[in-house]
């Protein structure tokens, strides 16, 4: 008996963690237009966002819409003074 295995590609999404009033972190995806999620730590805000992440895809490929794919991004924070 022959047994398939498949091998999982990873696909990288660009998230936004930002401390919010609770002091916790808010998470945004850009590239996944209304994904939302919070934690109370930085941790547990990233396992909510793996978790969140794959719901959304799995509701795209139910709704038989195209996953997008993420072209390399970078940020950095600038300092300008402002009077």
């Amino acid at each position: 008996m022959s047994v398939k295995v498949t091998k999982k590609k990873n696909q990288y999404f660009t998230a936004f963690f930002e401390k919010n009033e609770l002091g916790g972190y808010t998470v945004t995806v850009p590239s996944l237009p209304g994904l939302v999620t919070e934690g109370r730590t930085f941790e547990e805000a990233t396992a909510m966002l793996r978790d969140a992440i794959l719901c959304y895809i799995a509701g795209l490929k139910k709704a038989k819409e195209k996953v997008f794919q993420e072209n390399e991004t970078g940020s950095f924070r600038i300092s300008v003074p402002v009077k």
